[in-house]
């Protein structure tokens, strides 16, 4: 399954992209799409069958599902 994560921070962003790599999933960070909105205009873009609960983390504001005709909102740290 492919995802998009968006970040409050640029740092965030780095910071789970390290993460990321550590548990040996492969990401892309880009510029967030304007329909998905960001607070620091960073995104991660990756594909893993992983465990959701293993994909989410203090820095990340929302998580999409990228799905073939747009994306699905999975995670929001506004739902906390």
């Amino acid at each position: 399954m492919e995802f998009i994560a968006t970040f409050f921070t640029h740092s965030g962003a780095v910071k789970y992209k390290r993460y990321l790599k550590k548990i040996g999933i492969e990401v892309e960070l880009l510029p967030v799409p304007r329909r998905l909105s960001s607070d620091c205009g960073i995104g991660a873009r990756f594909t893993t069958s992983a465990d959701i609960k293993t994909l989410i983390s203090d820095d990340i504001d929302k998580l999409f599902l990228a799905e073939e005709g747009g994306e699905k909102l999975i995670y929001s740290s506004e739902a906390k």
